[in-house]
């Protein structure tokens, strides 16, 4: 069976896009009442495009110290959403009495942990603690003009509370089936989300046999769920289409980002695009509901049940989330083995091709999965078992292209419209770098 591939007549699937665009283009929001933070690296352009979200790569989100408060404004409206959404305690609750600390390391919303006072006791099973998600500048996959005509504007707006809609519906089901943080409410603004003692894994700790067979396994459950979303496959390559209009259209002023953007531009992308999309229209990959960014940032190891030996991780951040060609959910997962985006300096991240999972490590995942995402698995023979695990391994190692071509390109548009200090220059040519050695070794 081939995979069938949309041409991206209709838009990808806006799961991540722009909630009002209000902010403008590639916009980050600052934590409440605090001022736009400047370009923070040299190479820093200025935000001309529209059509990439904040980059997922980050460092974890902390507690700041608690004299670091939001502005009475946001204050005020955190606890009559608190007040007015969350039962027992929370209705007593008076607004002195809230205690709230922004959280650190959210980009594309602010965060706010909301809690009680220590001194309040709960009247039944409410949280102590909560979540306070305020939309702020989630870039869209679409052009947010403010430039454009009348008939545009409306067209944005309502790409906005579609997208809106649809977040909040993912969010709220996989809630219900305790795939992600419980849902308290929602409000146009944003939401009152369970609050989970958790860190986010390290690049290094997506190797260890159980971490790994059990992120295969929340995969598999993952893939396994029907969502009441369009179930055409137009978000990998329709979304790459957008990408690469956009990189075609990129001027840089720095002399270094023309020679990096030079260098890409010189491999001819259209040409790439076209050929790897044929070679993926020949590999049978089944569409399910995919993560779409299952990297070590989005997997948090659950406080108290680090020594588990299963059911201690939980998946976050679903924006990116589509039905798309299993293949690629996995492989972008294989790749992400080979970033670490904690080094400290410029670029801040390294890159190891070596990491990417051998072989073996690879089985071991595909092998989790299966028992997990196919019944009766378990029952084959050596022989059917192995059959199935090596045409899922040769699914994997093609899409794995996808995934850095993907993020190759989306790495030259945030270069452009970012001021998060990070090199994405260098990023994207780590991607593409990793594109071309993935095709030697896959002798395509």
């Amino acid at each position: 069976m081939k995979t069938k591939f949309c041409n991206g007549e209709t838009e990808p699937s806006p799961l991540g896009l722009l909630l009002g665009c209000s902010a403008g283009p590639g916009v980050v929001l600052p934590a409440a009442g605090q001022p736009p933070s400047p370009p923070t690296h040299p190479e820093a352009e200025g935000k001309e495009l529209a059509g990439v979200r904040a980059p997922q790569h980050q460092p974890p989100a902390t507690l700041p110290p608690p004299e670091e408060e939001p502005d009475s404004r946001t204050r005020r409206k955190a606890y009559l959403w608190c007040k007015e959404f969350l039962p027992g305690a929370w209705r007593g609750l008076r607004e002195e009495q809230l205690r709230i600390s922004p959280i650190r390391g959210g980009l594309s919303n602010m965060l706010f942990q909301c809690s009680l006072p220590d001194t309040m006791e709960t009247v039944a099973d409410e949280p102590r603690k909560v979540l306070l998600r305020l939309y702020g500048a989630i870039l869209q996959m679409r052009s947010c003009n403010k430039g454009g005509s009348g008939q545009a504007q409306k067209e944005n707006d309502l790409q906005g509370a579609e997208a809106m809609v649809l977040e909040s519906v993912m969010f709220a089901i996989l809630a219900e089936r305790n795939l992600g943080p419980k849902l308290y409410g929602i409000f146009p603004q944003g939401r009152l989300e369970e609050f989970i003692p958790s860190r986010k894994l390290d690049t290094e700790e997506l190797g260890l046999p159980d971490i790994s067979a059990e992120i295969a396994e929340k995969m598999a459950r993952f893939h396994g769920m029907k969502m009441p979303f369009n179930k055409e496959p137009k978000w990998l390559f329709g979304t790459m289409e957008k990408y690469l209009n956009q990189v075609l259209r990129i001027k840089f002023t720095r002399e270094s980002r023309i020679r990096k953007l030079n260098k890409i531009l010189s491999y001819n992308l259209p040409q790439e695009m076209k050929s790897l999309r044929s070679m993926l229209e020949a590999t049978s990959s089944p569409v399910v509901f995919c993560h779409n960014d299952c990297q070590e940032g989005n997997v948090l190891l659950l406080e108290g049940r680090e020594d588990s030996e299963k059911q201690k991780l939980m998946l976050i951040d679903f924006e990116y989330s589509s039905y798309n060609y299993r293949g690629f959910d996995i492989a972008n997962h294989f790749c992400e083995w080979m970033y670490d985006y904690t080094y400290e300096k410029y670029p801040f991240f390294k890159a190891s091709f070596l990491k990417y999972p051998t072989r073996m490590q690879q089985l071991h995942f595909i092998s989790s999965y299966l028992t997990a995402f196919q019944n009766g698995f378990e029952n084959l023979s050596n022989e059917d078992k192995s059959k199935t695990e090596e045409d899922m391994l040769m699914e994997v190692n093609r899409f794995a292209l996808a995934s850095h071509f993907f993020w190759g390109l989306w790495s030259i548009i945030q270069a452009k419209i970012s001021s998060i200090e990070f090199g994405y220059m260098d990023y994207a040519l780590s991607r593409f770098d990793a594109y071309f050695d993935q095709k030697r070794k896959l002798k395509v």
